[in-house]
């Protein structure tokens, strides 16, 4: 929740009521009652829905707007099946539907960063094609194509590619060592898969086999698994129970998301009566994250009972500036891919060496 202190406060500032959630198995919710880490058979997505409801219990809130973006979206939608009369509406940014959803991640990564069937990627892919095949880009340095193309757009990772086909890592190597410590160290507070990782691989399949193609984005996420990537089931049948669901929807996809693509979203909002489908076509995965002004505003959008035409508003939504943390973020890998394309070509290799050794 930590991350989140600075949206709430802005929330607030919207004359918005937030409850916010500690995940079980993070911060001070990850030990029982003897200070002991929560076991494997305490941690299922069932007790974490279960959590939601007594949180609202606890707060005294009947009914609530329930938004959550990512693996959070699964956890409202469970919500709504599980204890549908705590929702008053609900907000599913860059959701995802089931374990079957890796078939639509690799189908739009190849679609878009294999193949180039789009004109703002159409000169990415021989690139990418051609740096797999020297054995340039691995399996993980995959999943970091896929985020930067979704934070930061189709240029700077043009910029990047041509950057490692010139011999130069330097960036793209601390970029990675960057991710592997977010995916992977443990974070008080913030950051803590060591418990909770392995929800997402036993109930929602993130550790999905590999199809024995190139660019699967499945190899990746099983790398950086932090114990077991076995699949046992998913507790909920979304495509089934999302028909019966009566509250206001409104599904929010951006229009670069590889983690959750736009098709995912646009089943979902196909099998939600009345929801209101909102894509913003230059936005990446978790546009509370990217977009957090446009989240506000739907948000606020759902409680003024003004969801008529908010579908149509996506691309204004869409032009709402990032927050600064992601601003200055873009802003200072633009920078450095700037010095390292400005560097002599023997730097990089010097340097590598040094570090090698």
């Amino acid at each position: 929740m930590a991350l989140y202190r600075g949206f709430r406060r802005r929330a607030v500032a919207e004359g918005l009521d937030v409850i916010m959630v500690e995940h079980r198995g993070v911060g001070m919710s990850r030990h029982d009652d003897r200070g002991a880490d929560l076991p494997p058979e305490a941690l299922t997505i069932d007790q974490v829905v279960d959590d939601v409801a007594a949180v609202l219990d606890d707060a005294g809130v009947d009914k609530a707007v329930v938004y959550g973006t990512s693996y959070g979206t699964y956890l409202a939608a469970g919500l709504g099946v599980r204890h549908p009369d705590r929702v008053h509406a609900m907000v599913l940014d860059s959701p995802l539907l089931s374990a079957q959803d890796i078939d639509a991640v690799r189908e739009a990564t190849r679609r878009l960063l294999w193949h180039g069937d789009d004109p703002e990627t159409a000169d990415l892919a021989p690139k990418v094609r051609r740096l797999v095949g020297d054995d340039l880009l691995s399996p993980a340095a995959t999943q970091l194509a896929m985020a930067v193309y979704g934070f930061a757009g189709p240029t700077l990772l043009r910029r990047q590619l041509d950057l490692l086909l010139a011999d130069r890592d330097l960036l793209w190597t601390g970029m990675a060592h960057a991710t592997r410590l977010v995916l992977e160290r443990k974070a008080p507070y913030r950051h803590e898969p060591d418990l909770v990782g392995r929800i997402g691989y036993r109930e929602l399949n993130y550790g999905a086999t590999p199809d024995g193609k190139p660019f699967d984005p499945a190899v990746a996420y099983r790398e950086v698994a932090a114990g077991t990537t076995e699949f046992e089931a998913e507790p909920y049948d979304l495509v089934a129970d999302m028909p019966n669901f009566t509250w206001p929807t409104v599904v929010i996809s951006g229009g670069r998301d590889l983690i959750t693509p736009p098709t995912v979203a646009s089943r979902i909002a196909s099998l939600i009566p009345n929801s209101v489908l909102i894509s913003l076509p230059t936005a990446g995965h978790s546009v509370v994250d990217l977009r957090e002004g446009a989240a506000l505003e739907i948000v606020k959008a759902i409680y003024d009972g003004a969801l008529e035409g908010l579908s149509e508003r996506g691309a204004a939504l869409d032009s709402k500036r990032p927050g600064l943390g992601i601003r200055a973020l873009v802003r200072g890998i633009e920078a450095a891919a700037a010095v390292e394309s400005a560097l002599p070509a023997v730097v990089p290799r010097t340097v590598r060496r040094v570090t090698a050794s």
